[in-house]
């Protein structure tokens, strides 16, 4: 292959990560076929892989590609008896790629976000179909990355477009008084995939850069709203980390990893990003969320962790979004600021309660405190039970090494 081969390969490659959600967001407004839009999407970039070694890249690719695609489409249902209406859309769409850019036409991808989240869609569905429809990925590698069949992918995708169309899911940003819980629905979908990358898994990892890329479209999306700036600034954060979690297989606790090897250009900018959120003054909880990932990715080491400052912002958390495991991360804080008894107090509430029964955490946090306590004993109780519930390998492989640091017992 030769240079400039190389170098168009790469644009189209480019385009394909940048344009892909914009293009078949245009068609399923022009078509509202969502199988349609997708393969005329796909084959305007297999038509730019022949067009732009001949006649060069173009200056807007994604200006381009609508329009192939846009043509692709009428080809599609001039065969369709029934597609005069379609016709008559895909007309209004300028067929110069010089005329205004199809990017310009508001809210094509922030419709599409909305629709792929939408509440009546299970939340599966809602993450194969943003990762189809927004990040371009194939159903294998959807199917890959969630530990899925691809059958079963398919399937799963296949039903989400049918209950789009049989349900009348409008194609549309929700109005004013649904927003706040919509967006909270997107917002949790991201959140959710960058989750599923963020583990041990390779074939995974490309899941987190895949929803920091929808974080920021979505950011530029909706200017206004802070709580996708909050997302984008946790996951930042938190990405910046990466490098340093897991040694030979092993989970590292954040006070025992190594800070010269966090990435400084990400925390600089998850930091950036989340004042810019916090200064809209209308707090939420991913604003939260980040502003605590923000204090341990600031410290110069664990030592001087603000340990007061994240026990309120958990508290504050708590308020925003109630849970018993904000509640735990809050007990450490607590026994960090407070000292061992208060936090192990708070814990043994939450055992007490029963709200996190089976969560490996919990008797994980309880272990920890109570072996710092000097009550080995009781610390390697509590680490057997977390043995017995811990997911995955690395936070196993950690677990034993903690009983195996513990004093024999007597």
């Amino acid at each position: 292959m030769s240079a400039s081969e190389r170098e168009v390969r790469a644009a189209v490659e480019a385009a394909y990560r940048e344009e892909w959600g914009q293009v078949v967001a245009t068609m399923i407004r022009l078509t509202g076929d969502w199988d349609l839009a997708e393969d005329c999407a796909q084959e305007a970039f297999t038509a730019a892989l022949t067009a732009w070694p001949r006649d060069g890249v173009p200056r807007r690719p994604g200006a381009w590609l609508t329009t192939t695609a846009r043509n692709r489409a009428t080809d599609h249902v001039r065969r369709d008896a029934a597609g005069a209406v379609k016709l008559r859309a895909l007309a209004a769409l300028p067929p110069d790629p010089d005329d205004p850019d199809p990017e310009e036409i508001p809210d094509e991808r922030l419709r599409l976000i909305f629709t792929c989240c939408h509440p009546a869609l299970p939340f599966p569905a809602r993450v194969a179909l943003t990762l189809r429809t927004l990040a371009g990925l194939t159903t294998a590698e959807i199917a890959r990355a969630l530990l899925t069949a691809e059958t079963t992918m398919g399937q799963r995708l296949s039903r989400a477009k049918r209950k789009i169309q049989e349900a009348g899911i409008p194609y549309r940003v929700p109005p004013a008084e649904l927003l706040a819980h919509r967006l909270a629905a997107v917002l949790a979908v991201l959140y959710l995939i960058f989750n599923e990358g963020y583990g041990e898994q390779e074939q995974r990892r490309a899941l987190t850069a895949e929803a920091i890329r929808l974080a920021r479209v979505l950011v530029a999306l909706m200017p206004a709203e802070p709580e996708p700036r909050g997302l984008l600034a946790l996951m930042l954060l938190h990405e910046s980390r990466r490098p340093t979690r897991v040694r030979d297989g092993v989970l590292v606790t954040l006070e025992q990893q190594d800070r010269t090897r966090w990435d400084r250009a990400l925390i600089d900018e998850g930091v950036r990003v989340l004042d810019e959120a916090l200064a809209m003054r209308h707090p939420g909880p991913y604003q939260v969320q980040a502003a605590i990932a923000a204090c341990h990715a600031t410290a110069p080491d664990a030592a001087a962790t603000d340990w007061a400052q994240i026990a309120g912002l958990y508290a504050t958390l708590a308020r925003l979004a109630p849970s018993p495991v904000v509640e735990l991360n809050r007990a450490v804080a607590v026994a960090m600021t407070d000292g061992i008894p208060a936090g192990l107090a708070l814990v043994d509430a939450i055992a007490s309660s029963g709200r996190l029964e089976g969560y490996h955490l919990l008797p994980a946090t309880r272990a920890d405190l109570l072996r710092r306590h000097g009550r080995p004993g009781e610390a390697r109780a509590s680490y057997e039970q977390a043995l017995a519930l811990a997911p995955s390998t690395a936070e196993r492989r950690y677990l034993a090494e903690r009983l195996r640091e513990l004093a024999p017992e007597d």
